[in-house]
């Protein structure tokens, strides 16, 4: 009797340590987060690699605490290669897609480059009930659609810059070279995709027409394309005193080595993706002094002092990477958007996807870009205060291939200097 009472004490324990750690098992299991991007491009890759960072920064101090229970992230990427030339959406959707159904993810990070992969995905995210926080893509038509149908379109979040945050960016600086230099024709030369397009349009309508602009030209170049001379040529014939460049694909760069060659008596100043990081001075044989470069957040390839997180973050890339953010757009948004999803998924307490984009609105951090809160599109706030709002940073390179910024004003370090060959109107 008493052995085979010692048998039952002995299966008892043995059940229970095996449910101990089962429960303990259970409580370790990671929570996957997917990473669908297109990581042929410098954009992406570093996105991807700003997340990994963040995931593990969270990890090393035991993970997201899901109701009481600690648990390590996991980040599962996949290639889906919207931003590549000729790449149509529905490819893209069905690498979205399958992320979704095979790891199962609490959430999407970082998301498609191009706008239009976002917005014809934003009917797959309703469907699967799959929150994404956007760091690359944007048109704000995914934010229209978000206010037109919140119910539907809820799990769509944006953490970047997006076009109409990048036009005020952009007429910001128009109007200090207005201010400063008096100058008021432009030539406009931009990339043919919807964010571009769109972007070079509202600048136009909003700024450029509205304060005595002459728009001597604007010019569409496809994906891919190489060769800028005749556009520079026009420039120089219609008299521009500003070319106003906007491109995300990496032959973009070739446009200011052009124009550097050509000597163009004009300035260079919009958003070229390559001229971003410290890198493109060797890339482009030097041949970049003058040009002025719109880095959409703050942290993404530059960092000010005056926003203590976006030096660290910098800092901490390079020391983990072995080399600086060379990417204007998409690793500082992409870094914070895994600290936006694990506060969230710690205030809502559960892994509940509606639990989860309720806490997603709440969020108001001090971060990499400066104050984040999402507005009523589920877009990050961008303005000229880090202290209020998220900040993206305008820059000039120098001859000496250093990079100052000069706007917005809360971030500036120095003022503009003229090319040579252009001389000031006022």
């Amino acid at each position: 009797m008493r052995k085979g009472s010692f048998r039952f004490s002995l299966i008892v324990m043995v059940m229970a340590v095996c449910l101990l750690c089962a429960g303990r098992a259970r409580a370790a299991d990671p929570i996957v987060i997917g990473a669908p991007t297109s990581l042929g491009l410098i954009e992406g890759k570093e996105a991807l690699k700003a997340v990994e960072m963040a995931v593990d920064e969270i990890n090393a101090k035991g993970g997201v605490n899901v109701g009481g229970q600690k648990r390590p992230l996991q980040v599962s990427s996949s290639d889906i290669r919207d931003g590549a030339p000729g790449v149509p959406v529905p490819e893209a959707l069905l690498g979205i897609e399958k992320i979704i159904l095979e790891k199962k993810p609490v959430a999407l990070l970082i998301g498609p480059f191009r706008s239009e992969a976002l917005i014809a995905g934003m009917d797959l995210l309703s469907k699967y009930k799959t929150p994404l926080i956007g760091s690359i893509a944007m048109s704000p038509a995914s934010e229209k659609k978000v206010t037109e149908e919140p119910d539907k379109y809820k799990y769509v979040f944006r953490d970047c810059l997006n076009g109409v945050y990048l036009v005020k960016y952009l007429s910001g600086t128009m109007d200090a070279l207005h201010k400063e230099f008096g100058f008021t024709k432009v030539y406009v030369m931009h990339q043919d995709v919807a964010w571009a397009r769109g972007t070079a349009d509202l600048v136009k309508k909003l700024y450029f027409d509205k304060a005595g602009w002459e728009v001597v030209e604007q010019e569409a170049y496809p994906t891919g394309a190489s060769d800028f001379s005749s556009g520079l040529m026009k420039a120089r014939s219609k008299g521009a005193q500003v070319i106003m460049p906007i491109f995300d694909m990496p032959q973009g760069g070739v446009l200011v080595k052009q124009w550097k060659s050509m000597r163009v008596p004009a300035i260079m100043a919009g958003f070229i993706s390559p001229l971003a990081g410290t890198d493109a001075w060797k890339t482009f044989d030097g041949k970049i002094g003058g040009a002025i470069n719109c880095n959409f957040e703050l942290g993404s390839a530059i960092a000010s002092d005056k926003v203590p997180q976006s030096v660290a973050f910098y800092n901490k890339y390079k020391e983990k990477f072995g080399h600086e953010v060379e990417a204007g757009h998409g690793p500082a948004a992409a870094y914070e958007s895994v600290f936006i999803l694990a506060e969230a998924i710690e205030r809502a307490g559960s892994l509940d996807p509606d639990a989860v984009t309720a806490q997603l609105k709440k969020t108001d951090r001090m971060g990499t870009m400066g104050r984040i809160r999402f507005d009523e599109g589920n877009q990050v706030v961008y303005g000229l205060d880090p202290k209020e709002t998220a900040v993206g940073a305008v820059f000039q390179w120098t001859e000496d291939g250093k990079r100052r910024i000069i706007f917005p004003e809360s971030l500036a370090e120095g003022k503009v200097l003229l090319p040579a060959g252009l001389k000031s109107q006022k």
